[in-house]
């Protein structure tokens, strides 16, 4: 994964046209920092977008779940969850090579 670079915003001001190039051709990422403080982040619009879609796909999987678990109660869907922690637990451990 690629780090950010961090960069005051004083700095951000100063040089916000070489960072916004930056960002658009080589895929640069800044977080934008005042006083110390982590205040914004700045990604390349195609990172922001992949971002955006990720999240409606995993909220529209959630929607369903509820959907389809609305009529179920609270304390079988507990049950059944604890049920799958208890086997995936007693499963064997993979070990690395």
């Amino acid at each position: 994964m690629e780090a950010f670079k961090t960069i005051n915003a004083l700095k951000a001001r100063q040089n916000l046209g070489n960072m916004l190039e930056g960002v658009y051709y080589k895929g640069d990422k800044y977080v934008i920092e005042r006083a110390g403080k982590p205040m914004a982040a700045v990604i390349p619009v195609w990172q922001l977008r992949d971002w955006q879609k990720r999240r409606e796909r995993f909220f529209a999987k959630i929607d369903g779940l509820w959907e389809k678990n609305k009529k179920a109660s609270p304390g079988i869907i507990e049950q059944e969850v604890a049920e799958a922690v208890q086997a995936i637990r007693a499963r064997p451990v993979p070990r690395a090579r």
